[in-house]
């Protein structure tokens, strides 16, 4: 009767330590206290409460004397829909509602304040009838059909 139950002895032990467990204040101090060697480093940006740092160097930018403007629509551009427009006798409202846009931004591509949008001006050269971009411009838009 040398092995029973009795005589058996069960070892219990503890689950080695998780890594967020390893990090906390307490695991730190008391591998510290065991003279175990400790590496504290901190990440980049940490502790600060930037979102994004800064791309270009703001001395760099200081330095920068260039002032940079966005391109805007030629003024021969804003004679050619205001002609189109008129064409049709349609004010800048009318031709606004007919694509879709504010009475607003007609305006501002007539007067060559608008930041060209290639989405509005296809609208408004198929509304008016008549190319805004690129060789063919002032010309009547070909009527979309079949290509023989």
């Amino acid at each position: 009767m040398a092995d029973s139950d009795w005589d058996t002895v069960t070892v219990l032990r503890k689950k080695p330590q998780k890594a967020s467990q390893l990090k906390s204040e307490q695991a730190v101090n008391q591998a510290r206290r065991q003279g175990a060697v400790v590496e504290t480093t901190t990440k980049y940006g940490a502790a600060t409460n930037k979102q994004h740092g800064t791309s270009m160097n703001t001395a760099k930018l200081d330095r920068e004397t260039e002032e940079l403007k966005h391109e805007r629509i030629t003024v021969d551009v804003g004679r050619l829909i205001q002609q189109g427009r008129q064409a049709k006798n349609w004010t800048q409202k009318d031709l606004a509602t007919y694509i879709n846009e504010k009475p607003q931004v007609i305006q501002e591509y007539e007067q060559g304040k608008a930041v060209p949008n290639q989405n509005v001006l296809g609208k408004i050269e198929r509304a008016i009838g008549l190319r805004l971009r690129g060789k063919e411009k002032g010309l009547p838009m070909a009527p979309r059909g079949k290509k023989k």
